[in-house]
């Protein structure tokens, strides 16, 4: 095994990043009928960003756990869960605290019970008459596949095996394709408490990250190979997804439509499939997302995280409290929400994320170049 060369073009990743927490933050806003209902059509397919994440973070965690055996050695699994602790308890607490003590702070009346919060299980048995706080269901399938996967990694490298790879991604494959088809069969009138928000049916693009990560350590030649087709890359990339969009179309969740649950059923791999092209065009030469810098990416993939957890009551605060401004729908109240939700998203960031790396770097002793020599390379440290 012969290590691949550094990832480049890194702000394409961050692209990414910062486009998929925007398209998240615009579906969440239009939805609550906070911005103007014309752009609904554009944001109605925005769920897919949290799909993006999923991708990203499979690859960028699988690569953190794979790249030591590039070097004869093995992932620390205290220092891993080390460093996710950090990156994502503290913040997360302070929401999760201010939800439960500020309820002016809520975008819905009724939360889930708290311990559902702190062990991370509220994406099971969701339902909506208790849905504030809803969008933590992607931090408790992110805590779930930090949970398993580092175990995962040490059982197959033990023995490694192309054979075996391919026949455990295959199984993680059709088993979430069979799975979210009983469940589609089993209640019709559910599928969206059911289906999407269940970690065990959103796996595929977590596992289409990994699967990046494992070709980008271990198989450089295909990774150069696809590294040259950057563009036909992102092409396919996204006509997967223009197949999922044609899927999805006219699809309710909430009651049986026929043909538009098959979006549900095989639309999630397809979808994931073509974000993890589109996610490796971004870190190819030949690709347009790592050739292209959009200015304010950089700083938007940045707060993610932090812009993720407190969009939603921020948003629905400034609906509730600024109604003046905010009815209406015109460029004041675009404003007012895009500065409303960038700055709560600054103040957690810079007042709870950034003193809990800190706190992190000095528990794992890294010195000052060594860190930051990885966050250049790693969006997720």
């Amino acid at each position: 095994m012969t290590s691949n060369a550094s990832i480049v073009r890194l702000h394409g990743l961050d692209t990414l990043r910062a486009f998929a927490v925007l398209v998240v933050v615009l579906y969440h806003l239009t939805i609550f009928g906070e911005l103007p209902q014309t752009l609904l059509p554009v944001t109605y397919y925005g769920f897919m960003g949290v799909d993006l994440f999923f991708v990203l973070s499979g690859f960028l965690i699988g690569r953190q756990l794979l790249k030591p055996y590039l070097c004869g050695k093995r992932p620390s699994i205290r220092e891993f869960y080390l460093r996710r602790a950090y990156r994502i308890l503290p913040a997360y607490f302070v929401v999760v605290a201010l939800y439960f003590l500020v309820p002016a702070w809520r975008d819905y009346p009724q939360l889930p019970p708290l311990w559902k919060f702190l062990t991370f299980t509220m994406n099971f048995g969701f339902t909506f008459s208790t849905r504030a706080f809803s969008h933590a269901w992607s931090l408790c399938v992110e805590e779930h596949f930090y949970l398993v996967l580092p175990w995962l990694v040490l059982l197959m490298m033990r023995k490694p095996s192309m054979a075996k790879t391919i026949a455990l991604i295959a199984c993680v494959v059709t088993g979430g394709i069979a799975l979210r088809w009983w469940l589609v069969l089993q209640y019709p009138d559910a599928v969206y408490e059911r289906v999407y928000y269940p970690t065990y049916a959103r796996l595929d693009g977590l596992l289409v990250g990994v699967c990046l990560a494992s070709v980008h350590a271990f198989r450089p030649v295909w990774w150069k190979a696809w590294m040259r087709r950057g563009h036909l890359l992102f092409a396919a990339g996204v006509a997967c997804i223009a197949a999922v969009v044609c899927m999805f179309r006219g699809l309710d969740l909430g009651s049986d439509t026929g043909p538009a649950k098959w979006g549900v059923i095989v639309g999630f791999p397809l979808l994931s499939l073509g974000l993890g092209m589109v996610t490796a065009s971004a870190m190819s030469d030949n690709g347009w997302l790592a050739r292209i810098r959009v200015p304010g990416v950089e700083m938007l993939a940045t707060l993610a995280f932090s812009l993720y957890l407190t969009h939603k009551p921020v948003g629905h605060f400034v609906m509730l409290h600024a109604p003046r401004i905010a009815e209406p729908h015109g460029p004041a109240s675009w404003l007012m929400y895009a500065v409303a939700c960038l700055g709560a998203a600054l103040v957690l960031h810079v007042a709870v994320e950034r003193p809990a790396l800190w706190l992190r770097d000095r528990a794992l002793q890294k010195q000052p170049r060594e860190l930051d020599a990885e966050m250049r390379v790693d969006p997720a440290l």
